[in-house]
């Protein structure tokens, strides 16, 4: 019943069931489509605006909610109780979640670096027309050691799984990942770090690390004060 209900919307739209179900499907995967990743993505993206209204009415009956950036065109989704950009919130709906991005510590404490880098570029006015901020791996690696006194992995498999993730979480962009290993390569940060990390979990985090010592355990704390920020599971 579904089925013939979705076909049939879907039928002036020029779009078919298909369609509809591989735009959901790679959505809820990857968490996040972005037009300028790939042809893929360029494709998906212009098929969920022919079925924004209706894409989104289907999953607001799971209380699964999209940011739509128009501006650097790209969506992500947010599970029941998740804070997003620009969107009231749903007092009433569950905090936990298997959709949200669970990180591990390294992947955390990146990503927050990431975002305190972007924030900066931001500032200075570093920032290309597409929202994006180069930055070298040398520099991404003396913020991770200023900020929370943290090193990149040294082993090449695990460094590159570390970038390859967030690759997939469409936070960063690179050209060749048997690159990632040099100081001098380089790596996008993409604008969509910005609804990933929200400047109010931002501001807690800076304000946590500028009054903890440069300690290696204070930066642990740090780290998993952000886990739980981004999980949901903060007040």
């Amino acid at each position: 019943m579904i089925d013939s209900l979705l076909t049939e919307q879907l039928q002036p739209l020029g779009l078919e069931l298909r369609d509809f179900s591989g735009l959901l499907i790679r959505l809820l995967d990857y968490g996040v489509i972005c037009r300028d990743e790939s042809q893929v993505e360029a494709s998906l993206y212009d098929r969920y605006l022919l079925c924004e209204a209706l894409l989104e009415d289907y999953l607001a009956v799971m209380g699964i909610r999209l940011q739509h950036d128009r501006q650097f065109h790209f969506i992500r989704v947010y599970p029941p109780g998740a804070e997003v950009p620009g969107l009231v919130d749903d007092q009433h709906a569950a905090v936990q979640s298997g959709l949200r991005a669970r990180l591990n510590q390294q992947e955390v404490a990146l990503v927050l670096v990431l975002r305190t880098e972007y924030e900066k570029s931001l500032r200075e006015g570093q920032v290309d027309d597409q929202g994006r901020v180069l930055l070298s791996l040398e520099g991404l690696s003396i913020a991770l050691k200023n900020l929370l006194n943290r090193s990149l992995p040294e082993g090449q498999v695990e460094r590159r799984a570390l970038f390859r993730r967030l690759r997939q979480l469409r936070l960063i962009a690179f050209n060749n990942e048997d690159e990632m290993n040099q100081e001098e390569s380089w790596l996008s940060i993409q604008p969509s770090i910005t609804s990933f990390v929200t400047e109010a979990v931002l501001s807690a985090l800076l304000a946590q690390g500028e009054e903890a010592a440069a300690t290696e355990s204070d930066a642990e704390v740090v780290a998993a004060d952000a886990d739980s920020l981004f999980n949901g599971e903060a007040d």
